[in-house]
């Protein structure tokens, strides 16, 4: 990860990543832990790419499927019991909508290539929504 890529990385993480933790915890009603890998996450020569990127591959599907599992005390209650971290990642090398999502030990890790694919938000979110909804 070079200098344009750290640079990047960080401000994203100080003027978005704070938003996007607070919406978290309005969907779910409660502090998740969510740790992400920005190293991983950084891919030389696409700094450009980031901002519009990493919402769209991370950020967008998951509270999007947050959002529809806590659409009523059911969902939210059966969340709040089995989730407790998130980790984003890219280290698998993962693309696919199907294999982006694993669900452990009331862990949620997402691993996608953080710039391929983009544009799949819907599927991610579909693909993320059924993966919890089945182990809650």
């Amino acid at each position: 990860m070079g200098l344009a890529e750290k640079r990047v990385a960080k401000a994203f993480e100080a003027n978005e990543f704070e938003s996007i933790l607070k919406d978290i915890k309005n969907i779910v009603g409660k502090d998740i832990t969510v740790n992400v890998d920005w190293k991983t996450l950084s891919t030389d020569g696409m700094s450009h790419l980031y901002n519009k990127a990493w919402p769209s591959v991370y950020f967008e599907p998951l509270t999007n499927a947050l959002k529809s599992i806590c659409q009523d005390d059911m969902g939210k209650d059966a969340l709040n019991d089995e989730l407790e971290t998130i980790i984003i990642k890219n280290e698998a090398g993962n693309s696919s909508a199907n294999t982006w999502a694993s669900f452990e030990n009331k862990t949620l890790t997402l691993d996608h290539k953080p710039t391929t694919n983009v544009h799949y938000v819907a599927e991610r979110t579909k693909s993320l929504q059924t993966l919890l909804e089945n182990n809650l």
